[in-house]
């Protein structure tokens, strides 16, 4: 290996890869960040976790009130039977609903403000690793370093490198979304005053809705089922949208932005998340299925966890050592798995309408799910969690064990 010209090559520069690059270059540590895109580029995943204020507090982020709109709460709703519960979303922490095209690039620039380099429009082609350093190939050129973190998003480079992603075939299978714009009703202002997220209950899925500044909202559904790929197109939206008496008085008189995309391929996990001088965080570390917004909150806590763990190795030249992140291994799997099993009782045991819209009459396992939906996995306390990890579907928490 050549001699290193980075002490961390990081390889991405959505969410986690920028918390990353700003955390390790806050502590004089030489990264790159190299990006196969450009800033900014449209993303989906607009709705934040409350419990991901606290590493935004340490990347020195600042919210301006008038880019970004609070998120308050998340609302729960079946149109067919008319049940509905509200869960208050910002007793901890403030959160945000954000553009991510923005969003995503305050991050990147807040990384280069903090010492990081960026390269843009750079495609990684292949990486060497052994015992002594990294070699990073792309379209541009060759960079060694003494460590790599893999923030490549699904692209998952290392995870697919080592053989280690396995698809979870139970959650969501695809969405299909867009954005609106001038979206002035009396109902969609009421949304953009309360700032509460709108989950409705669809028979193949669901549906997001999603306020954003500038009288704008975003709308997805996402399907469950299986079916056939002529099946999977716009017209599915459109046949949802319009079916939704909600989304029919929200989108009164709005304009649609763009063409209704589509992503597949949800939901996976990565045995192979760190190694010898390397680790990945964010979706390259897994991804779920998005109906509880865990996406950008796994990838800033995972992004910090690794360059916690990285800062301290580079300092005393032990970051070679493959088993540097395995003290953090039940950190994350305690996190992923729980929003995992959250997702799967969801569609599985129809957890909405057996437990959701009953929490009114408990304060106790409303507090619960709260927590869980506001990302608060690691308090130890959580019954409701508790009960997800130990798989006992037939007991709702706050009742008697047997």
């Amino acid at each position: 290996m050549a001699v290193p010209e980075y002490d961390v090559i990081v390889a991405g520069s959505g969410p986690a890869g920028s918390t990353a690059a700003t955390l390790l270059a806050q502590q004089d540590h030489r990264v790159l960040i190299i990006e196969r895109d450009r800033h900014p580029r449209f993303h989906i995943g607009e709705s934040m976790l409350p419990l991901s204020t606290p590493v935004f507090d340490r990347l020195g982020i600042h919210w301006d009130r008038n880019k970004y709109l609070h998120k308050n709460g998340a609302e729960f709703i079946d149109e067919n039977s008319g049940k509905q519960v509200r869960f208050c979303l910002n007793r901890q922490h403030q959160p945000y609903q954000v553009e991510r095209a923005p969003f995503d690039h305050m991050l990147v620039d807040n990384a280069v403000h903090h010492g990081a380099r960026l390269q843009q429009q750079e495609s990684v082609r292949s990486v060497a690793i052994d015992a002594d350093g990294v070699q990073v190939t792309t379209d541009r050129g060759q960079y060694p370093s003494r460590y790599l973190i893999d923030a490549t998003g699904r692209s998952t480079l290392m995870g697919r490198k080592r053989a280690g992603i396995e698809r979870i075939e139970n959650l969501g299978r695809f969405a299909l979304y867009t954005h609106y714009r001038e979206v002035n009703s009396a109902a969609a202002r009421a949304m953009y005053v309360s700032g509460d997220i709108k989950v409705l209950m669809v028979d193949i899925g669901w549906i997001w809705i999603i306020p954003l500044i500038d009288s704008r909202l975003s709308i997805g559904l996402v399907v469950q089922q299986a079916l056939d790929q002529s099946s999977r197109g716009a017209a599915l939206y459109e046949q949802y949208k319009n079916a939704s008496p909600i989304l029919t008085e929200l989108l009164a008189g709005a304009k649609q932005e763009a063409a209704v995309r589509a992503e597949a391929d949800f939901s996976f996990s990565n045995s192979q998340r760190h190694g010898q001088r390397y680790a990945c965080c964010g979706d390259a570390a897994g991804f779920l299925d998005p109906i509880f917004s865990s996406g950008v909150f796994l990838a800033v806590t995972s992004a910090e966890k690794v360059a916690d763990r990285l800062h301290p190795a580079l300092v005393a030249g032990t970051e070679a050592d493959p088993v540097l992140h395995t003290t953090d291994d039940n950190h994350y799997n305690l996190a992923f798995r729980s929003m995992q099993l959250f997702v799967e009782r969801y569609y599985q045991y129809d957890m909405v309408n057996h437990l959701f819209f009953e929490a009114d009459r408990s304060d106790t396992i409303k507090n619960d799910i709260a927590a869980l939906l506001s990302g608060d996995l690691w308090r130890g306390n959580n019954e409701f969690q508790r009960m997800l990890l130990e798989g006992r579907q037939s007991r709702r928490p706050g009742t008697p064990r047997s």
